[in-house]
């Protein structure tokens, strides 16, 4: 978790567990330790295991079971919960009529894709995981958060190619064209949207004085805390490796392994992390920074000044987005007739939609806050 995020903000794994996809069946996070053993109790009795398995819908080419329903509810919740989120019985219920429908609308459009596509929709997934992995740094970082969200990389994969593949379906039936035109005209007409607010990358090391609960530690853990922090302090202004220092004693789990590094604008961290940061020189490293999460040691790598974003790097997506509303525009009237001409029923009468969705499940472009989007905690 990245503990110094001051306000929470919309990542790619918190895009990834809101999205409802194909509702494959990926398994809820519990609350069973991951080295759990052979002596460790039976997990509960689910619905299915006492009323069976049923089939929620079905039509040519779709079926859905309740099972996949209730697992993706569940794992959406979870991350809801993790993010100081509740949703309830009234918000619970139009959940899963959008999963529902999305679950319908993924394999009616999977079951009309080319061969052309699927390898499209597959290349598309492989591209987003690497952004992905990009973004949180390394390969260690990126499956530590999906862990905690509960998924692989396979089922995320599968999931976002499917998704991908989808969309490709829909592109070519919609016959929906983007052109280079199209993507600069937006980008002129909205200069406000491409402005880089200056940002700094810094490094940094927490020596926590809150518990496990985050309780804050007494006086005396507190001192030995601090003077535990001054030694390390000595260490790096002796010249000391600062991301080794950090991957040894840094106890920010969101940064530790990438060396404590965090790119960030103002306004993203706890005032006195960001006013430090902000205010130091390049290579400087701080005194003792105090918050309320323990002692910080930060040092400055770099400041980019405030800037315009360059057509080039966010063009695709730009595209991405003026596709998706040109597709938003045509598919409630080709969902509807997909549903009619592939006779798919609801079987459930609390899952049938008052009016039918308006979207449909991205692919989900990773955000570009450069994956620090974890509620403080």
């Amino acid at each position: 978790m990245q503990i110094i995020m001051d306000k929470s903000k919309t990542s790619l794994v918190l895009l990834l567990v809101t999205s409802v996809l194909a509702a494959q069946g990926v398994r809820a996070q519990t609350a069973a330790a991951t080295n759990a053993t052979a002596s460790a109790p039976k997990a509960p009795a689910k619905p299915t295991d006492v009323f069976g398995d049923k089939v929620i819908a079905k039509g040519t080419n779709v079926e859905v079971k309740r099972s996949q329903l209730d697992e993706e509810v569940i794992r959406i919740k979870a991350n809801a919960t993790r993010n100081g989120q509740t949703v309830s019985p009234e918000q619970t219920t139009m959940l899963e009529q959008q999963i529902l429908g999305q679950a319908i609308l993924v394999q009616l459009l999977n079951s009309k894709s080319t061969d052309t596509d699927k390898t499209e929709g597959k290349t598309q997934a492989e591209k987003k995981l690497q952004e992905g992995k990009t973004q949180f740094g390394s390969d260690e970082a990126l499956d530590r958060q999906l862990k905690a969200a509960g998924v692989t990389r396979a089922e995320l994969l599968k999931q976002w190619a499917e998704a991908a593949t989808a969309e490709s379906v829909l592109k070519r039936e919609l016959k929906v064209s983007v052109t280079d035109d199209d993507v600069k005209k937006f980008y002129d007409d909205n200069p406000s949207k491409f402005e880089q607010a200056e940002t700094v990358r810094a490094a940094h090391i927490l020596i926590k004085t809150t518990d496990a609960a985050n309780a804050e530690l007494s006086q005396e853990q507190k001192d030995a805390k601090r003077k535990q922090a001054q030694d390390i302090l000595k260490r790096a202004r002796a010249g000391e490796d600062f991301g080794k220092l950090a991957k040894e004693f840094s106890e920010d789990p969101g940064s530790k392994e990438n060396g404590g590094e965090y790119t960030f604008p103002r306004g993203q961290m706890v005032a006195e992390f960001e006013t430090a940061a902000f205010s130091m020189n390049t290579n400087q490293i701080s005194d003792l920074v105090t918050t309320k999460f323990g002692y910080h040691i930060i040092k400055l790598l770099e400041k980019m000044p405030a800037k315009k974003t360059e057509l080039a790097a966010v063009g695709s997506r730009i595209k991405d987005f003026l596709t998706q509303e040109a597709i938003k525009k045509q598919l409630p009237d080709y969902y509807k007739k997909l549903r009619k001409d592939a006779k798919v029923e609801i079987l459930d009468e609390k899952l049938k939609p008052q009016e039918e969705p308006e979207g449909m499940p991205a692919t989900v472009a990773p955000s570009t806050n450069n994956g620090k989007a974890d509620k403080k905690k």
